[in-house]
């Protein structure tokens, strides 16, 4: 069981990486793309960030809260769809090594993108009946989700070479 401290030190990171994660899907780099309210944007950087850094739970919920505001405010129809697909993307990496740039970080990467390209392509076509039309929103969410990758990289490997995993949440 976490001490409450460590709870309450949990909480706030998750809060303040929701916070990263909306405004950089939001307002950072957001561009729109297709006909359907879709968008590129780097938010799921912060996701990955967050999935590495926090407990599951914590992440989840970082991921669920950033994503889902940032449609909120810029497309509603798919606050939905982002809150699920977003909060499963956390699964995909673990906050348990010391350093975010691991093995498993880096792989989870192809994997969190996937995971994002399949859930979008079957919500849009839930949402708009047709298994075709979302089949021309797979490139830009490809391009969000590697673009997304290679911005973690960078922010992961400058946030190991500072310790900030030891320094916020040893």
């Amino acid at each position: 069981m976490a001490k409450k401290s460590d709870s309450l030190k949990y909480i706030v990171s998750a809060a303040a990486f929701a916070a990263l994660t909306m405004i950089m899907t939001a307002y950072l780099f957001h561009l729109p793309v297709g006909t359907n309210g879709g968008y590129v944007h780097f938010g799921d950087t912060m996701i990955f960030m967050a999935a590495c850094c926090l407990p599951f739970p914590y992440a989840m919920t970082a991921a669920a809260v950033g994503g889902g505001l940032a449609d909120l405010l810029t497309a509603p129809l798919w606050a939905l769809p982002t809150v699920i697909i977003k909060s499963v993307m956390a699964f995909c990496f673990t906050s348990k090594n010391k350093n975010i740039i691991c093995l498993r970080n880096v792989l989870g990467l192809p994997i969190a993108v996937a995971w994002t390209v399949f859930g979008y392509y079957v919500a849009e076509a839930l949402l708009f009946g047709s298994w075709g039309v979302p089949l021309a929103g797979i490139p830009g969410n490809l391009i969000q989700g590697f673009g997304s990758a290679a911005l973690f990289l960078v922010f992961g490997k400058a946030a190991d070479h500072f310790g900030l995993r030891r320094r916020l949440f040893s």
